[in-house]
């Protein structure tokens, strides 16, 4: 979260305080702006990506295979451990 310093009109705070709430109006003028502001087809991709089992178990694989490759591994322990992956996986 940033805070931000906004100049209204004395009665569009008023109006705000009143309609609104005191202590509400920050998250009212952001949830006002979001749709104007911010690209909601970026997020809904972001968000149907996370969904997809499949994608998200070649990911996480991927990073493993990332800490294998830097991991100070002896061959046996290595070894040890993609085997327990590979159960995992099914």
């Amino acid at each position: 979260m940033k805070k931000l310093t906004i100049t209204v009109d004395n009665d569009v705070y008023r109006g705000l305080k009143k309609k609104v709430g005191p202590r509400k109006i920050s998250r009212f003028l952001n949830d006002l702006a979001r749709p104007h502001v911010v690209d909601e087809d970026l997020l809904a991709a972001y968000r149907q990506m996370s969904e997809d089992r499949e994608r998200e178990a070649d990911a996480q694989d991927w990073i493993e295979g990332l800490i294998d490759d830097a991991a100070p591994w002896r061959g046996d322990q290595k070894d040890a451990a993609c085997d327990r992956r590979e159960q995992q996986r099914g």
